[in-house]
């Protein structure tokens, strides 16, 4: 992999590392001792991340090819390259996508669940399929003639097609139609009855196979045979501010508006005949940039990860209940307990219900005057937001900042808006130009002890359930006092705020977090304790991606926990000797941000909301918060140990893109997240 120099040093382009990043997913699902429907999970995941990585990511860089203007014939050459190295890396990772789908779906059969084809059904299964045309499909598939297509890429790219082929008796000549699978009304897998301890599943698709001849009914064919085939499209969002704004602006005049929300990648089943392929093609306005895939029998499938467990309990993980913390569950009310002492809650070990009981209590608590929060994703049916709308009601003054560009929930975050409006909630719809990405809540009270909650993670109910996120429940003066200063920041952006104890984008983080490495490189120097141990999502900052070479060059041991995009290149002789990466993929998506810095000894430990992308700290309100709490700070340094342990679920990220296993000299698997689970179990245990 060809790797940029980056201010002159090593540097892999984000979306490169993001395509490594994806592959330690399909690894994952690749494992034998993974559960068989967890695994079916993570290759719904893979599916599902890579569709909008093509919408959005890729759609970026194809808009950048394609630019006209010709000042902007460098940033073009790039996006080319980098074009042409996705769809390679693409290419090679679909390879290894079908052999896991064949491989787990042989596992499945022989766990006695079976995937039937329409070829393969017998005639009782035959007759359980015409019933279910006439009583679920019937009126719900919709064929239009090819012919009459003009061009396709007004339909959804969300959904899964068929491309048919019917020949009349006695005729050469064929007609082609396509048709939409009505995923979203009976679900993309068709359960069959049981039989001889046997579970049996189809495709909708194979359903649908079988079905032509009741879909076409009246017509003179006698040979019906169909294939799958979907297209990604320009999602149109804004073009990533990662980009400078020179050429944002010349992409933004010289971008073809053909491409604008059209096709720019195809997938079709191999086996689709030359003349059905042709004429497909020939409806979609692609061009040499466009990823234009062969692959197998089925695709979406990001429909895996609601695949029917058909009541095989023992085929998942393990149910690991969410713990409620013995200290946050008795009679004391959640606000006197966080004014007395420094509180967290590391979800989804622990329950997100304590959050949700802070709000609650602050709600209906006569001392409260206000409650301002933050909101950047929210559940379908929000506890949060219920708690909110009820303060409101009991006339507290409730604010919340929502973010509206919250990508791919803008609907779910309007709707709760209008309620929230219409309950009296001053709603704030983020700040124009600067994404409000930061997570925290701030309860004012009339006696002045205000509380502040402050998370890496959304107030988000699911999210609590799947991401692990950490979160500090706080009353220190200076920390809620800013936090109080960050709302008023997004009402006032441009006013001159100074934060004495947070670290926010795009104030002054960046430029803090550069002090803290450059105190460490001091300290190393000086012979004094040095280290920088960090628990991130992404890191491709090229100022913070040389900055941390700059400290590994001087001797500075740095050890990171990496879910997703890295642009860091490790083991450069000089350069990155000292950084070692770890990236894991396990049952919950690994969410949370960490920062340890030795600091000669007296250790400075941080959490918040923001990654080390350009994007998070130069052009959205992010917000990072000391800890100081010595019970907190230690489970926080155990949480960032666990994880630079883990061999059991961790890759070695190196910019290589091989996610090669750890292997250690004892050769005891460690695997962080069942380790936290169980210190969590037994420490609320002995708090009985």
């Amino acid at each position: 992999m060809e790797k940029k120099k980056q201010s002159g040093n090593y540097y892999l382009p984000r979306d490169i590392s993001w395509m490594y990043f994806n592959r330690r997913i399909l690894q994952e699902a690749m494992k034998g001792q993974v559960p068989i429907l967890e695994r079916l999970s993570f290759l719904g995941i893979y599916s599902n991340n890579l569709d909008e990585f093509f919408r959005v990511r890729v759609a970026t860089q194809s808009r950048v090819a394609e630019c006209e203007d010709k000042a902007a014939h460098a940033e073009q050459e790039v996006a080319r390259q980098l074009l042409k190295q996705i769809n390679k890396l693409n290419g090679k990772y679909a390879k290894e996508y079908e052999e896991a789908i064949r491989q787990v779906t042989a596992e499945l059969e022989r766990e006695n669940i079976c995937l039937v084809n329409d070829a393969q059904l017998d005639v009782e299964q035959q007759q359980f399929i015409r019933s279910f045309y006439q009583q679920r499909l019937n009126g719900f598939i919709s064929p239009v003639w090819l012919s009459a297509v003009k061009q396709l890429g007004n339909e959804t790219d969300e959904n899964i097609y068929l491309a048919a082929k019917m020949r009349k008796e006695g005729s050469k000549g064929a007609e082609y139609a396509i048709m939409e699978l009505p995923v979203a009304l009976v679900g993309r897998f068709v359960r069959l009855p049981d039989k001889e301890g046997k579970s049996y599943l189809m495709y909708l698709d194979d359903v649908i196979r079988y079905c032509l001849p009741f879909i076409f009914e009246g017509m003179p064919y006698i040979h019906f045979e169909a294939y799958a085939f979907k297209f990604t499209k320009d999602a149109e969002m804004e073009i990533d501010n990662d980009m400078r704004n020179g050429m944002l602006q010349k992409i933004s005049k010289g971008v073809k508006s053909r491409k604008r929300g059209e096709p720019l990648r195809v997938i079709y089943d191999a086996n689709m005949p030359k003349d059905l392929l042709k004429r497909l093609m020939n409806k979609l306005n692609l061009d040499k940039l466009d990823t234009v895939q062969a692959g197998g029998k089925y695709h979406n499938h990001k429909d895996l990860m609601r695949f029917p467990d058909c009541g095989r309990k023992d085929l998942k993980y393990p149910d690991w209940t969410p713990i409620l913390k013995k200290e946050l569950s008795g009679s004391t009310g959640m606000l006197q307990l966080i004014r007395k002492k420094d509180r967290f809650i590391h979800v989804p070990y622990h329950s997100f219900d304590s959050y949700i009981r802070v709000l609650q209590e602050a709600a209906i608590n006569k001392e409260v005057k206000g409650i301002k929060t933050t909101l950047y994703r929210l559940a379908k049916d929000s506890k949060v937001v219920r708690a909110l709308i009820n303060a409101a009601r009991n006339g507290k003054k409730v604010t919340v900042v929502i973010e509206l560009l919250a990508r791919f929930d803008e609907a779910s975050n309007i709707g709760w808006s209008k309620q929230m409006q219409d309950a009296g909630i001053h709603v704030i719809f983020g700040v124009e130009g600067l994404k409000v990405h930061s997570k925290i809540t701030h309860i004012s009270m009339r006696s002045g002890c205000d509380v502040a909650c402050i998370s890496t993670g959304n107030f988000h109910e699911g999210n609590a359930r799947m991401y692990t996120d950490y979160m500090l429940m706080t009353a220190a003066k200076n920390v809620v006092r800013d936090v109080a200063s960050v709302f008023d920041f997004i009402e006032r952006p441009y006013a001159p705020i100074r934060f004495k104890e947070l670290l926010v984008s795009p104030n002054e983080m960046k430029q803090k977090f550069i002090r803290l490495i450059n105190e460490e490189i001091k300290n190393k120097e000086a012979g004094k304790p040095a280290y920088i141990k960090i628990k991130i999502n992404h890191i491709t900052d090229p100022v913070m991606v040389n900055k941390l070479y700059e400290a590994s060059s001087h001797g500075v041991p740095i050890d990171l926990i990496v879910r997703g995009n890295c642009s860091l290149i490790t083991g450069v002789p000089g350069v990155s000797d000292t950084i070692r990466i770890n990236g894991i993929i396990d049952r919950y998506l690994e969410h949370s941000r960490i920062f340890v810095f030795a600091n000669g000894g007296d250790d400075k430990v941080f959490i918040g909301s923001a990654d080390w992308m350009p994007r998070n700290l130069d052009n959205r309100i992010e917000v990072i918060t000391p800890v100081y709490d010595p019970d907190i700070k230690a489970d926080l340094k155990r949480v960032v140990e666990y994880g630079l342990k883990d061999t059991l679920q961790g890759r070695v990220v190196d910019g290589t893109g091989e996610n090669i296993p750890w292997t250690t000299e004892e050769n005891i698997p460690f695997r962080s997240q069942e380790e936290l689970y169980n210190y969590y179990l037994n420490d609320n245990k002995e708090k009985e």
